[in-house]
């Protein structure tokens, strides 16, 4: 069976790619968007690039309204700073949510109609040149033709996609990582390894997506604790912005399953960051998916060295998720409970948030097809 590859236009990586990508950005346009937030303005990031904009002679406009999670209403706003301000492409600059924000905007610069009407839709206009540059080490949407936003009158956070989407150039710099405190590391790390993980074991798994999701487990596997515990560790910075670099690329031509469909309810409706809702769920999901793949964990297992001998297929796959699981604890996860969830709030919503996983569709790609009754059941094991 023939498979189609995609990857970014061009990436750019390695310490101080930053300052390499002057070339590659001149060739995309004179005047750009930059879509961030206030803590990448805080910590002197965009600075970094408004400088390295200025000396190429670029001109820029920044918009900074990107607080939380990205939001119909973010990208709306989006939209008319680029428009009144005439700019001819956008770079997104900081962890997920600008970038994710970023391609929503440019995306509606050319595709006709509201954000919301492309839920479960291909957007097909090519949107201006998106760039991409991670100042953290886990969503991977540099890579990817996918965007997350929230649908604010809902409720509901929308997967968007499109093979436009792909950024024309990503730009993977460990220096920009370096101002990333260690709860931000922990779940943009996890959310790394979720990617990679439901990128081996999902149905649409292919060779290539294959190597990528080991590489990138390894590296985490092997890195993610030091970045958490000393964030000045340059190489361990590095080792995590290439794993979720590779993560991002065997997802975004495999896809995600059940941990993500059923994080995603969770943000939406408790505020819950995206990698913490995935670090939540992923024991549990795992076990369940596991149970219909356990050969596929096995490997899994195997290639990423967890499993050092030859086992049985269910207890190499059973050794994968218990380290996965140690790692989580390590990295101080919290419950739902712990985070601050309300119980009762959290039960009177299991119909919907269920109902919302499936909708979403990556669900649908986990080898064991859960159920709407699986997933409120799964739901309601993140409070035993």
């Amino acid at each position: 069976m023939a498979n189609l590859f995609l990857v970014p236009k061009k990436i750019v990586t390695g310490k101080d790619a930053l300052e390499s990508a002057g070339p590659y950005l001149k060739e995309l346009g004179d005047k750009a968007l930059i879509v961030t937030d206030r803590v990448m303005v805080s910590t002197g990031n965009v600075e970094k690039l408004t400088t390295l904009l200025t000396d190429n002679n670029i001109r820029y406009v920044v918009f900074d309204g990107i607080h939380t999670e990205p939001t119909t209403e973010m990208v709306s706003q989006g939209i008319e700073v680029y428009q009144e301000t005439n700019c001819n492409f956008l770079i997104g600059i900081g962890g997920g949510s600008p970038i994710d924000a970023m391609k929503a905007i440019g995306a509606m610069i050319t595709n006709t109609g509201k954000l919301t009407d492309y839920m479960g839709k291909e957007l097909k206009n090519p949107p201006p040149p998106l760039v991409a540059i991670p100042t953290t080490a886990g969503t991977g949407s540099e890579a990817t033709q996918f965007t997350i936003i929230s649908d604010i009158e809902n409720h509901v956070k929308m997967l968007l996609k499109g093979a436009v989407l792909l950024p024309s150039l990503a730009v993977v710099d460990p220096v920009l990582t370096v101002t990333a405190p260690p709860k931000v590391t922990a779940a943009t790390g996890l959310d790394a390894l979720t990617h990679a993980v439901e990128a081996y074991t999902s149905r649409k798994a292919q060779a290539l997506s294959d190597i990528f999701a080991v590489s990138a487990c390894k590296r985490i596997f092997a890195h993610l604790k030091t970045a958490y515990q000393n964030g000045q560790d340059l190489e361990a910075r590095n080792q995590m912005v290439l794993a979720a670099l590779e993560a991002g690329i065997a997802f975004n031509n495999s896809s995600v399953t059940i941990v993500h469909g059923m994080s995603r309810p969770i943000g939406a409706l408790f505020h819950v960051p995206h990698g913490i809702s995935n670090a939540m769920l992923l024991e549990e999901c795992l076990r369940f998916a596991a149970a219909g793949a356990p050969e596929r964990f096995a490997e899994l297992a195997q290639a990423t060295g967890i499993a050092g001998e030859p086992l049985p297929y269910e207890a190499a796959a059973g050794k994968l998720i218990d380290e996965i699981g140690r790692l989580c604890r390590d990295l101080e996860v919290p419950s739902l409970e712990a985070y601050g969830v309300d119980r009762t709030a959290f039960g009177s919503n299991l119909d919907k948030m269920a109902g919302d996983a499936l909708i979403s569709g990556s669900p649908n790609h986990t080898i064991r097809q859960p159920s709407k009754e699986d997933i409120i059941t799964i739901y309601k094991k993140l409070w035993k």
